[in-house]
């Protein structure tokens, strides 16, 4: 990479940090498999001047969804779950299960199977204020509370997936895309059919092969000094620490959680991500381990919604991509809003944390940093700019 382009990825992140947009930032670009640029800027703890490192470790709320995709097709490849087959015959609470329609509970029209939670089309919520989100709201509330109890909880994965059951949908399964918690199910999926925790299954397939030491679902003490804080702003200007538990994660992460969510719960760094991401880009290789068939990954990396389920995948900033297997994959640069290649695909996080795999370029753009309600936001598409144009 041109040290011109170094150079303004650098004063992005730095500008970013005084601006307050971020406590701070880390930056790793690979192309053809070797590292492009490594930048860092900002602090991992504003309060003691305590900068952020490369091996700082962050929570990746949603960035954790790409692991459980490929966790999934794992199975997938092994016979053990087929993406038609229907949650209830795994989880009988899934059962007589119902959608809202025009306000009121009615049955469904069909059941919801595993295709549906692989692309958000189940009608699986996340807490929201309408009848669905508000049931659901009560039990990631139960896990919370949990965590008050008893150090990790004492709602498990499959407790969760077994309440989650007795949730209305959002919608009759297939018929839309809504955000959700079908990663959450996912997981509990992987666990009730591999007969080991999520997080021993993530551990033994996915983690130890590719050296990601540094990603569980919790912080060991031993490395409790290495996780950044998380912030948010606050009326006026400047940031405060945020101290809150959003979807059942503890915070700090510091105990081993009953509940392994496959939707927002690990914890990782940009070194141990960058391994996961190369995987994917090396079609399911990293460093002579194969974690999937390149027909796997192919699969995970090249669908899309129907016309009608991507009128409502609509997020601003996310123009032209359309959602796949706990993916956003572009279809169509020529609508999107930051400069983009075609087949590209990623995920992000509520915090900040964010990957894009770029297969025309043979390219991973990773970036870490821990504010609330970020997702994809300014600093992330000045990067991307920076770095495609």
């Amino acid at each position: 990479m041109e040290n011109s382009k170094i150079a303004y990825l650098q004063q992005a992140m730095d500008r970013s940090a005084e601006w307050g947009e971020t406590a701070g930032s880390l930056l790793l670009v690979l192309k053809d498999g070797k590292e492009e640029c490594f930048l860092k800027s900002g602090y991992a703890d504003i309060e003691n001047k305590k900068p952020l490192e490369r091996d700082s470790i962050f929570r990746l709320y949603s960035m954790s969804k790409p692991i459980t995709a490929a966790a999934a097709m794992i199975l997938v490849e092994r016979g053990m779950i087929d993406l038609m087959d229907q949650v209830k015959y795994i989880f009988p609470s899934f059962e007589n299960i119902k959608a809202v329609k025009d306000g009121t509970l009615c049955p469904v029209t069909r059941d919801v199977n595993l295709f549906d939670t692989f692309n958000m089309t189940s009608g699986l919520s996340y807490p929201g204020a309408d009848i669905a989100g508000s049931e659901v709201g009560k039990v990631f509330d139960a896990v919370i509370n949990g965590l008050s109890k008893v150090p990790g909880g004492d709602v498990t994965t499959l407790d969760f997936a077994d309440r989650m059951g007795r949730c209305p949908l959002l919608f009759d399964p297939g018929s839309h895309w809504a955000y959700g918690s079908g990663a959450d199910i996912m997981g509990a999926v992987i666990e009730k059919v591999s007969g080991m925790s999520f997080g021993e299954f993530l551990k033994k397939e996915i983690f130890d092969p590719l050296g990601m030491n540094d990603t569980a679902f919790y912080v060991p003490e031993e490395k409790a000094h290495r996780l950044a804080n998380v912030y948010e702003s606050q009326a006026g200007g400047g940031m405060i620490i945020y101290d809150g538990e959003n979807l059942g994660i503890e915070n700090p992460p510091v105990h081993k959680p009953a509940f392994e969510s496959g939707g927002a719960g690990l914890m990782s760094t940009i070194d141990d991500y960058a391994k996961f991401a190369r995987m994917l880009l090396s079609g399911g290789e990293y460093n002579g381990k194969r974690i999937l068939s390149e027909d796997s990954v192919r699969f995970l990396t090249s669908g899309q919604l129907t016309p009608e389920q991507q009128k409502d995948f609509n997020w601003e900033g996310l123009q032209g991509f359309s959602y796949s297997h706990f993916l956003r994959i572009m279809n169509e640069p020529e609508k999107a809003v930051s400069i983009s290649r075609k087949g590209e695909y990623g995920w992000d996080g509520w915090l900040g944390c964010y990957v894009a795999n770029i297969p025309s370029d043979n390219m991973s753009i990773i970036i870490m940093t821990q504010k609330k309600d970020s997702g994809t936001f300014g600093l992330t598409r000045r990067i991307r700019n920076i770095v495609l144009s």
